[in-house]
């Protein structure tokens, strides 16, 4: 089988798209994009399908009546989503971050009553209830400038941009280190730092390796992921599972047409799994995703630091949530011991693990 002559990072950045899809994430073309942003580049929200969203997941329920948003309300939590005034990257981020787990209260006349009513831009309890997309190469304009940024993806949640991702060639050997300090030069003030305000991964990738972080992670403490069950089977599967023949189609025109021989040949013959896999699949799994985004991203030192789980503290804090849910046949929990090294996030783990006890529904007092 020939390989095509590929342009740059393409040799990761299809098969990303393309495990992405398999994992439940729509593909829309850059054309599509662009009708969702209006044509203005400086936006990062894909609005329509935003307010679609935001009428499915809500209703206001009160007095026995149920009635929805009104447009009024849903342009509003739009609006205020978008606007959030700009106070530096991380902190904004953080309002930006209270706003998607909190939801907006807005104001509504019901049975003739005008009451305050939480409006939730992501369903937090229900990860498939949300809708999932990628793109390619997303255009968004330079602060103070008609110049733009093109990340490579980036992955949307409800039309919100939760990830964004670097892709590189593999037979570079300071590939995976250009993609972090390119995705940390896009967040300076005076680049594109407005998508990272709502993005909650970031990813530098290619076929062998991967590494993540969250909204201005510094170099040394990208991550790198580990599952602790094997999980090849299940991901061989899936990536060897055919792709809606229709998101297919829209996926290989333009740009891509190029290489659509040589990928519907891999296909043909199923292809191994690879690191590049293993990390999407861990990370971007819609449940994995929604799952990280609410129980294990915190705000530190005053809200100055943005931090994720590393891969031990996520898989600590999810044993000893279920050695709490454990009880004896008097009723009783049982003890426990965490073993850590010194350096390895104590602390962190401790506040992750009292985060994800309060917003446990089946733990009623977390305390």
């Amino acid at each position: 089988m020939k390989t095509p002559s590929f342009q740059e990072a393409h040799i990761s950045q299809i098969p990303t798209v393309q495990v992405l899809q398999q994992l439940g994430y729509g593909y829309l073309s850059p054309e599509e994009v662009a009708l969702e942003r209006r044509g203005k580049a400086r936006h990062v929200l894909l609005e329509g399908i935003l307010a679609l969203q935001l009428n499915r997941l809500n209703r206001i329920r009160y007095k026995g009546i149920e009635v929805s948003f009104s447009d009024e309300n849903i342009a509003k939590a739009i609006e205020v989503l978008r606007d959030v005034p700009f106070d530096g990257l991380v902190r904004t981020s953080e309002k930006v971050y209270d706003l998607l787990i909190l939801g907006k209260s807005l104001d509504q006349t019901v049975a003739g009553e005008t009451k305050g009513f939480t409006l939730r831009y992501i369903d937090w309890e229900h990860p498939r209830n949300n809708t999932f997309h990628v793109t390619v190469e997303f255009e968004v304009e330079r602060r103070g400038s008609h110049e733009t940024r093109r990340p490579d993806i980036v992955c949307f949640v409800n039309g919100i941009p939760f990830v964004a991702i670097e892709c590189k060639r593999p037979d570079d050997k300071e590939a995976i280190q250009a993609a972090m300090k390119q995705t940390l030069r896009n967040q300076q003030e005076d680049e594109i730092p407005r998508l990272f305000l709502y993005t909650q991964l970031v990813m530098g990738l290619n076929k062998n390796d991967g590494v993540y972080g969250t909204t201005g992670t510094p170099l040394k403490f990208w991550g790198r992921w580990r599952e602790r069950r094997d999980i090849d089977g299940e991901l061989h599967g899936i990536i060897n599972t055919p792709i809606r023949l229709d998101q297919h189609d829209k996926f290989f025109r333009g740009q891509f047409a190029y290489a659509r021989a040589h990928f519907e040949e891999l296909a043909a013959h199923g292809r191994k799994v690879t690191p590049q896999d293993r990390l999407l699949f861990s990370l971007c799994l819609p449940e994995r995703l929604i799952e990280l985004t609410r129980q294990y991203i915190v705000y530190d030192e005053g809200g100055a630091v943005k931090k994720v789980a590393r891969y031990q503290q996520y898989f600590t804090v999810r044993e000893t949530l279920e050695r709490v849910r454990q009880r004896d046949p008097k009723g009783r929990r049982k003890g426990g011991v965490v073993w850590h090294t010194q350096g390895s996030g104590k602390s962190l783990t401790m506040v992750m693990l009292g985060k994800a006890l309060a917003l446990a529904d089946d733990i009623p007092n977390p305390r």
